[in-house]
């Protein structure tokens, strides 16, 4: 339930409580100074929009000055009559009594209990109102006027309304029942507030003790939600909030870390070569180089180790800047089956030279388009050839290239039979300066980040790449690329 809507509600019962204990009262006034329920429909519909209730207490006022200015009119048998039927839907009657005879009594109040219990006469002009307890199974009201007639002769006329148990049971308890009915309303209107303020209060706390946490630097808890109200969407967010924000920060970490790691490994892979410039240089500085021969050996040495440094530093700015995503693709529509011919032929000639066995296995049709950048992706299979005939150790050198289609993808796969790598080591083969082989160096076994550059080309061209390996057997590399569409029609 949302909380506009418990708002609603709540402001609806604070409305609607009021109402109904206020209707209460009213009836309950009504039975006080009316007597009775049963003909409540009577107060309304009188003519000239009188009400049944002032009529009646009018009626009765008028009895109450007839004793006082007119008490001979109270023997007259007609104006008897016609008050006791003014009085009778009302369940009222009247009796007459001069001096010790009762002179007239009206047929629903001939009751001898009641008419045995009548008080006596006090003064003329006396007044008075009293309940007489259960005569008959019946509860009545009795009202006395006492008058004295034009012979002196004492006289008292009595207003007898029935009432019912309720109304007496009302008369006796109002004030108790009006006391209630005002705790009632006060305590509706204290619950209503307090299940409502809690209902919004609770979760709010609970997010502020979370702001709080995060305030601290705590992000290892987690936010409670309860209720899918608008407070509970807000605990939804800020928990997405928090959750979002501890991986970013754990990310950055990460990051971090690896910014170490980094700078560990490129002074470790650059210190070799560095140091061994520098005891070459001062060879040749101390004459140790004495010799045409040995100079030009000495010469030959600096050259390569600095070739080799800036080999490395090439490949770590071509990943740093990859990493980064600075590094653009000039994509391009290529037919894999030509490109890799192409390929093919080439690695064959450099790798011939060196004693390996290349064969090539290109399985796709002419017209097998891919999306793809030419220069970055030749990085690619150089790199993977460098890496595998870096660390062959077997003297029949093997390197077959093969492709493929399967599922609107170009598989393409690179293997050797070299060592292979451990299962353990595997999953890790396309980290930055990760050697399957912690003995080797810059100098024995690559840079570090061919296959990390490798992976980081293929993923900028939307495709995958995989490993598999078997040890003592040797390694294949997996890459997939998605597949065009022919020119002018769909895909295969």
């Amino acid at each position: 339930m949302s909380i506009r809507l418990r708002l609603i509600l709540s402001y609806a019962a604070m409305l609607v409580v009021p109402v109904v204990l206020m209707f209460i009262t009213v009836l309950l006034l009504v039975v006080v100074f009316r007597g009775d329920l049963q003909n409540l429909h009577d107060m309304y519909g009188e003519e000239r929009g009188q009400s049944a209730f002032w009529r009646d207490e009018r009626l009765i006022e008028d009895i109450g000055r007839t004793a006082e200015t007119d008490p001979a009119r109270l023997s007259q048998a007609d104006y008897l009559a016609e008050t006791d039927r003014k009085l009778a839907p009302n369940q009222a009657g009247l009796i007459v009594r001069e001096g010790d005879r009762l002179t007239y009594i009206s047929e629903s109040v001939n009751l001898p209990e009641l008419t045995g219990q009548l008080s006596a006469f006090k003064h003329p002009g006396y007044r008075d109102e009293h309940i007489s307890e259960k005569l008959g199974g019946k509860v009545y009201s009795v009202g006395q006027y006492d008058y004295l007639l034009p012979d002196q002769t004492q006289g008292s006329v009595f207003v007898v309304t029935s009432l019912s148990p309720f109304a007496n049971f009302a008369r006796k308890f109002f004030p108790v029942l009006f006391l209630l009915l005002v705790v009632i309303l006060v305590l509706t209107h204290t619950a209503l507030t307090f299940f409502m303020s809690r209902s919004i209060i609770r979760p709010l706390n609970g997010l502020r003790h979370a702001v709080k946490q995060i305030k601290e630097g705590n992000l290892d808890f987690q936010v409670e939600v309860s209720g899918k109200d608008e407070i509970g969407q807000l605990g939804v967010a800020f928990e997405e909030m928090r959750a979002q924000l501890k991986s970013s920060i754990e990310t950055q970490l990460q990051y971090e870390e690896n910014r170490k790691e980094l700078v560990t490994n490129i002074s470790h892979d650059l210190k070799t070569p560095i140091t061994a410039i520098k005891g070459y240089v001062e060879g040749i500085q101390d004459g140790i180089a004495d010799t045409p021969e040995k100079m030009k050996k000495y010469i030959n040495t600096i050259y390569a180790k600095s070739v080799e440094m800036d080999r490395l530093i090439d490949e770590l700015f071509l990943y740093s800047k990859l990493d980064l995503k600075r590094l653009p693709f000039a994509f391009e529509r290529v037919d894999m089956a030509d490109f890799l011919q192409d390929c093919s032929e080439d690695l064959r000639f450099d790798l011939e030279k060196t004693g390996f066995r290349f064969r090539s296995e290109i399985a796709l049709q002419p017209g097998t388009w891919v999306s793809l950048d030419r220069d970055k992706f030749i990085r690619v299979i150089h790199n993977v050839i460098r890496n595998c005939v870096n660390y062959m150790d077997k003297d029949d050198k093997r390197i077959a290239l093969q492709a493929s289609e399967t599922d609107g993808a170009v598989l393409i796969r690179i293997s050797d039979n070299g060592p292979g790598i451990d299962a353990a080591a595997l999953p890790h083969i396309f980290d930055r300066f990760y050697r399957a082989e912690q003995s080797r160096n810059s100098e024995t076994g690559g840079s570090g980040l061919g296959l990390a550059i490798v992976k980081q080309i293929i993923e900028g061209h939307g495709g995958e790449i995989w490993a598999e390996s078997a040890e003592g057997e040797g390694t294949t590399i997996f890459m997939a690329l998605k597949k065009l569409p022919p020119a002018g029609g769909k895909e295969r």
